[in-house]
């Protein structure tokens, strides 16, 4: 065969395998199941590996949902709030309080208002107020924080609010009756070791690496307790009254387990994310929940009925559904109706997804104002709007 005509010979076959590569390679990417986005916290954080379980549980049944999840590093509760809403994630963890803060145009959100297409899908482990001193400090309790070195946290996140919240309880300014730093966890850690400070707050899921860490260290610590939280819980609803078990860590310097305030980590999502995509994420936590509370010693407690309870920010529908065909749907919407604004009207029908969500909100204003604050008792008759599913 003549050189010119092997040339052209070779070209055609060369073209023709590129040309069943790329069509194979297509016929495989769209075999693929579809993409949903958890957004975690940071690696050394309860926040990532919790991410990694739930997506554990989906993926397993990857094939006959149609999609599969993918867990992302993120800064946690704000970021993970803000890019569910924006759609750069489909779902993400988040302390209840910003839920609540969200859901209500509070704090980070007061410029922008409250963020109606939050929703909550389930919660999970307590979050706990983690207060932590150097034994050598003389430090036992709150009160002992006057004129120490401690580190409130870094201004916007989380933990620094929830600090200055436990040293108002004791009528304690941090601007001015204690040295307060401002640095980030791990930071904090480095300098109470090195006794640059006395003592340092962290909101944390128990047991955390980083706290265990801490009290390992060559710096004997101490976990100070937070009893006189009753105003604290009687203002916030979402916040609970939690006990840091001391069988975490050995190292410390208590004997018998801790009492604090905390919050529940929760799974969020938007009203945007289709039903059957939270409804199925729903439904492969809850249905091996036995198995997922053996993936980490936080979850040890976790029960169906306590994981629809703390949640401050409307039911997703897709959530509903399944927690309807387990029973607990009604519990559920009594859970976020936390979440309603009863200072003023600002509520119509058509801000719930059902009657019964729409009911509890009512119900919930009427006990504490004595009255119908949204005015979604058309007729007087106790039963509000009824035109919803």
């Amino acid at each position: 065969m003549e050189k010119g005509k092997m040339r052209i010979l070779f070209a055609l076959i060369g073209f023709v395998f590129l040309a069943l590569f790329w069509v194979g390679d297509n016929a495989l990417a769209g075999s693929r199941p579809n993409l949903v986005y958890i957004g975690a916290g940071s690696p050394g954080g309860l926040y990532y590996p919790t991410g990694g379980n739930i997506a554990k549980m989906v993926n397993r049944k990857y094939k006959r949902l149609g999609f599969a999840c993918r867990v992302r590093a993120t800064k946690g509760s704000v970021y993970n709030i803000n890019a569910v809403l924006s759609g750069k994630l489909d779902f993400g963890l988040a302390q209840s309080g910003r839920q609540h803060h969200a859901w209500m145009g509070l704090a980070e959100w007061k410029k922008e208002g409250r963020q109606g297409d939050l929703r909550s899908v389930f919660t999970l482990y307590p979050e706990i107020v983690t207060l932590v001193a150097a034994e050598d400090s003389g430090i036992r309790s709150i009160q002992d924080l006057k004129g120490k070195r401690v580190n409130i946290g870094t201004p916007g996140s989380g933990y620094r609010l929830n600090a200055i919240d436990t040293l108002k309880t004791e009528n304690l300014d941090y601007l001015k009756d204690v040295e307060a730093s401002e640095e980030d966890f791990h930071t904090a850690c480095v300098l109470l070791e090195k006794g640059q400070i006395d003592a340092l707050f962290y909101t944390v899921g128990h047991p955390s690496k980083g706290i265990k860490e801490l009290t390992e260290g060559r710096r004997k610590v101490r976990f100070i307790p937070v009893t006189n939280v009753a105003s604290l819980l009687a203002e916030y609803p979402y916040q609970i009254v939690a006990t840091i078990p001391m069988k975490f860590y050995p190292g410390a310097a208590n004997k018998s387990d801790v009492v604090s305030f905390g919050f529940n980590a929760t799974l969020v999502t938007s009203s945007k994310v289709p039903n059957k995509v939270v409804y199925n994420v729903t439904k492969q936590v809850f249905e091996n929940l036995e198995e997922f509370k053996k993936l980490s010693p936080a979850y040890e407690g976790l029960t169906r009925e306590n994981m629809v309870q703390g949640m401050s920010a409307v039911t997703h529908p897709g959530a509903a559904k399944y927690l309807q065909e387990i029973g607990l749907r009604e519990m559920a919407f009594r859970s976020s109706a936390v979440g309603c604004d009863c200072s003023k009207s600002r509520y119509k029908c058509s801000d719930f997804n059902t009657q019964a969500q729409a009911q509890a909100c009512y119900d919930r204003c009427k006990m504490l104002k004595k009255r119908d604050v949204h005015s979604l008792d058309s007729n007087g008759d106790g039963r509000v709007c009824t035109s919803l599913p």
